[in-house]
C-alpha cells in the first residue's frame, strides 16, 4: 500500500518546520508520513507506506534526520526514527490536509496487519488508534476492545479504562443499530471490571457503568452478554451491603444461563451466588455453589474469560470455599485451600487477583487466630496494593494488619490502623465488611480495656446485620457482647445478659451449621459456667462440640476449649 500526499498546507505549528523543508518536498512528506504513524516510525513501515522507491527513502531519511528533526536508532533498512520533540511531530502533523490524514491513518492501520502482524496481540491500541482516525469504527472498536482486555490481564487498569473510553467515544459517532448496542454494552461492561479494581467494588463510577449496561441489556433482552453485567451489578450491590439485591441478582444470573451451553457462563452464575450467600450466612449452600464453580473453572483458558469481575474467577471461589470451610469447622482444610488458592494467583501472575489472594489469606489466619501470619500477608497486600494503586486492597490490608497488631500488644497502634482502614474503605462505598470491621474494632477496644466504647461498636455492628441480611459474623458478634459484658465493672449485673448473648450466639452457629462459632461461643459459655460451679453443665454443652472436630487441634479455639474440658473434667 502507498500512500501520496495532496497539496500541502502550513499551519502556525508547522511554520518553522515548513521553512526548514519547504525546498525538500520528498524530505517533508516523509516527515508527516512518520507523524502520522507517531513520535517513533520504522523505516519498514515508512517504505510500506511512502511512494518512493528505496534510494530516494533512504535519501530523503537521510536529509530528515540531518537535518536534526528526528533521531535515527539503528541502521537502514531496519532501522527505527524518532521525533526530537512532540512539538515537531505536532507540527509536521499539522500540515497534512484533513481530507489526506484519515486515508493515512486508514493506510497505517492496514498496513500494519500486513507487514507487523502481532500488532494486532501486542499493541492493539495503536492499530485502534489508526483505525479511529481512518474512519473505521467497526474495527476501531474491535482493537479499543482488544486492548482494554489485554490491559485488565497484566492489572493495568488505567490504561484499560483509556483504552475502552476511547472505544465508547467511537461508539458515539456511530449509527444507533442493534450492533452499535451490542458493542457498547460490550466495552462499558469490560470498563465496569477495570474500575471494579480502581475506584472499589461499590464506586459509584462502577454503578453507573454498570447500569448503563444493564439499560443496554434490556434493550436486546436476556442474552449470554448480560451475564457480566449482571455478575458486576452483583458485586457492586453485595460491597454497598445490599445483600437481598445481590441475592436476587445471583439468582437471575443463574436461571439466565440454565439454557446456555458455556461453563464459563454457568461459572460466573454460580460464583456469583456462593460468595453472596456466603455474607448472608447460608454456608452449607454457598459451599455447593462455589464448588459448582470450581469445578467448572478452567485454568488453561485464556484468563481474560475469568476477569469479568477484575480478579480471577477462579482464585475468589478458592478464597470463598476456603472461608466456608473455616466456618464450616475445618480450620485445616481452609488454611489448605488458601495456599491453593495463592499458588493459582501466583500462577496466573495477575497483580490484583495476588492482591486478593493475599488479602484472603489473611482472613483465614486471623480466624484461625494465627495473629503473626495474618500481619504477614496483610503487610505483603499492602505493598502490591500500593504499587498498582488497588484501594480496596489498601483499605482491608490496613484493616487486618491493625487486628493482627492489636492481637500481638501494640493495641493503640491497631485500632488507629482499624479505625483507619474502615474509614477508607466507607469513603469508597463499600459497607459490606461492616460487622466484620467492627468486631475486629470492638475486640481491640476490649483488649485496651475500653469496655463500654467496644460494647457500643458491638451495638453498631448487630444494628447493620439487622439492616442488611449480613448474617456472617452474627453469632461472633453476640459472643463478642456476652465477653465485654462479663468485663464490665458491674459484673454480677451483667452475667444474665452475657449468658443470653452466649446462647443466642449457639443458637444462632447451630442455625447456619457454622461449627467453629459454635465452638467459640460454647466456651464462651463453659468458662462462664465453670465460675458459677455448673461443671457438668459447662462439660455437657462444650464436649460434644469439641468432639465434632476432625481437624484443627493446633489452632487456638480448639486447644482452649481442650483445656477448659480438661478442667471440667477433672
Amino acid at each position: 500500500m502507498r500512500f501520496t500526499l495532496g497539496k500541502l498546507v502550513a499551519t502556525p505549528g508547522a511554520i518553522r518546520l515548513m521553512a526548514r523543508l519547504d525546498k525538500l518536498i520528498p524530505v517533508k512528506e516523509v516527515a508527516q508520513i512518520g507523524a502520522a504513524i507517531g513520535r517513533e516510525f520504522s523505516q519498514q513501515l515508512m517504505a510500506a507506506l511512502s511512494p518512493m522507491d528505496e534510494v530516494e527513502l533512504n535519501t530523503a531519511l537521510d536529509r530528515l534526520v540531518a537535518s536534526q528533526l528526528v533521531y535515527r536508532r539503528g541502521s537502514p533498512p531496519k532501522a527505527t526514527y524518532i521525533f526530537k520533540h512532540a512539538l515537531i511531530q505536532d507540527a509536521a502533523y499539522g500540515s497534512v490536509l484533513k481530507r489526506d490524514r484519515q486515508n493515512l491513518h486508514k493506510q497505517i492501520a492496514e498496513t500494519l496487519l500486513v507487514i507487523l502482524p502481532a500488532t494486532a496481540d501486542h499493541e492493539p491500541e495503536l492499530l485502534a488508534h489508526h483505525f479511529t482516525e481512518g474512519g473505521l469504527h467497526k474495527q476501531a472498536i474491535l482493537y479499543w476492545k482488544r486492548a482494554g482486555h489485554r490491559a485488565i490481564e497484566r492489572s493495568a487498569h488505567a490504561e484499560a479504562i483509556s483504552h475502552l473510553t476511547k472505544g465508547l467515544e467511537v461508539i458515539e459517532t456511530m449509527p444507533d443499530t442493534r450492533e452499535r448496542t451490542l458493542q457498547e454494552l460490550d466495552l462499558q461492561t469490560i470498563l465496569g471490571s477495570a474500575l471494579l479494581a480502581t475506584k472499589g467494588y461499590a464506586g459509584p463510577e462502577v454503578e453507573r457503568v454498570y447500569a448503563r449496561a444493564h439499560e443496554i441489556g434490556q434493550q436486546i433482552g436476556e442474552t449470554p452478554q448480560l451475564v457480566p453485567v449482571l455478575q458486576g451489578l452483583c458485586l457492586f450491590h453485595l460491597n454497598r451491603g445490599e445483600l437481598e439485591m445481590a441475592r436476587a441478582l445471583g439468582e437471575q444470573l443463574l436461571k439466565l444461563t440454565q439454557n446456555v451451553q458455556d461453563p464459563n457462563l454457568h461459572l460466573t452464575a454460580h460464583a456469583a451466588l456462593g460468595t453472596t450467600l456466603f455474607w448472608v450466612g447460608e454456608f452449607v449452600l454457598s459451599r455447593e455453589h462455589l464448588e459448582q464453580s470450581i469445578a467448572l473453572y478452567d485454568r488453561r483458558q485464556r484468563r481474560v474469560l475469568h476477569l469479568d469481575s477484575g480478579h480471577d474467577t477462579g482464585t475468589m471461589c478458592r478464597f470463598y470455599r476456603a472461608y466456608v470451610l473455616w466456618f464450616l469447622g475445618y480450620p485445616n482444610q481452609a488454611l489448605q485451600q488458601s495456599h491453593e488458592a495463592g499458588l493459582l494467583a501466583q500462577e496466573l501472575a495477575h497483580p490484583f487477583s495476588l492482591a486478593y489472594a493475599l488479602g484472603s489469606t489473611s482472613a483465614v489466619h486471623q480466624w484461625r487466630r494465627e495473629a503473626q501470619a495474618a500481619q504477614e500477608q496483610a503487610e505483603a497486600a499492602l505493598v502490591l496494593a500500593r504499587e498498582q494503586a488497588f484501594p480496596y486492597w489498601l483499605n482491608i490490608g490496613t484493616i487486618r494488619r491493625g487486628w493482627a497488631l492489636a492481637m500481638q500488644g501494640q493495641i493503640e497502634e491497631g485500632i488507629q490502623q482499624l479505625r483507619q482502614g474502615w474509614a477508607q474503605l466507607l469513603v469508597t462505598g463499600t459497607y459490606l465488611s461492616g460487622p466484620w470491621v467492627l468486631a475486629q474494632i470492638a475486640e481491640a477496644l476490649g483488649k485496651a480495656g475500653e469496655v463500654e466504647e467496644a460494647l457500643t461498636v458491638v451495638a453498631d455492628a448487630l444494628a447493620t446485620v439487622g439492616t442488611t441480611s449480613n448474617h456472617f459474623y452474627e453469632a461472633e458478634l453476640y459472643r463478642l457482647k456476652g465477653e465485654l459484658l462479663l468485663r464490665q465493672e458491674a459484673h454480677w449485673i451483667s452475667t444474665t445478659e452475657a449468658e443470653i448473648c452466649f446462647q443466642q450466639s449457639i443458637t444462632i452457629a447451630r442455625d447456619q451449621q457454622a461449627k467453629s462459632w459454635e465452638l467459640r461461643a460454647a466456651t464462651s459459655l463453659g468458662r462462664l459456667w465453670q465460675s458459677q460451679d455448673k461443671h457438668q453443665d459447662a462439660y455437657d454443652l462444650l464436649a460434644p462440640v469439641y468432639n465434632w472436630f476432625t481437624e484443627g487441634f493446633d489452632t487456638a479455639d480448639l486447644q482452649e476449649a481442650k483445656s477448659l474440658l480438661d478442667v471440667l473434667s477433672s
